[in-house]
């Protein structure tokens, strides 16, 4: 039997049970973000376009376009962020699409399925949900959000640091906060030092 199977229906999945895993209020989360080019989002905002390239758990249809349903990636640290966005290159370049560093504190609770633990192989997957292919990964996402519409999102394992990220889906757009812990530029000369001590931490170049 494969790792990674294509998910049951979203009916099974309700008779499996959900593995709640509460993040607290007031949680610090990190993204990076393009401030300038296609498709480009508020930092506090979900994104209704994709599915998207690199990203993992988008619960939207394919092929990508515009739809109803919304999805926003988090990461428990500067390095996982960094490292997540810039996968494709290993390289982080601050200047491409003005780039910038968001920290937010999430203005209330979450419930999120916990991808971490036993529910994965539980559901008929395993822990290759949280770094196999793309498409099947996304079928889970999809799955998922019909069987439990008012689930914030999910909470998983970065496939590129192993470190905690979170994923977020509809239910959890008003736990955003209105105002950043932390919004600027990777240009910012002030960052420098900050970003090349990160990139050291996980062997990306530093443009």
């Amino acid at each position: 039997m494969a790792k990674l199977p294509l998910p049951p229906s979203p009916s099974q999945l309700r008779r499996i049970g959900v593995e709640l895993r509460p993040e607290s209020a007031h949680t610090v989360f990190w993204r990076v973000h393009h401030t300038m080019g296609s498709h480009v989002v508020p930092w506090n905002a979900l994104r209704r376009y994709g599915p998207v390239g690199r990203c993992r758990f988008d619960p939207h249809e394919p092929p990508a376009r515009d739809q109803a349903v919304g999805v926003c990636y988090l990461a428990a640290d500067v390095p996982t962020a960094l490292a997540e966005f810039f996968q494709l290159t290993r390289t982080v370049n601050v200047r491409r699409k003005a780039p910038h560093l968001t920290g937010l504190s999430v203005a209330r609770p979450l419930q999120l399925l916990d991808l971490t633990g036993r529910w994965p192989l539980r559901a008929g997957a395993s822990q290759a949900i949280n770094t196999g292919r793309r498409d099947v990964t996304r079928a889970w996402a999809r799955a998922i959000t019909s069987a439990w519409p008012d689930l914030d999102g999910l909470r998983h394992a970065s496939s590129m640091t192993g470190r905690p990220c979170v994923t977020l889906f509809d239910p959890a757009a008003d736990a955003l906060p209105s105002e950043p812990s932390f919004s600027e530029p990777l240009a910012h000369p002030g960052l420098r030092s900050w970003l090349a001590a990160a990139c050291r931490d996980i062997g990306y170049q530093l443009l």
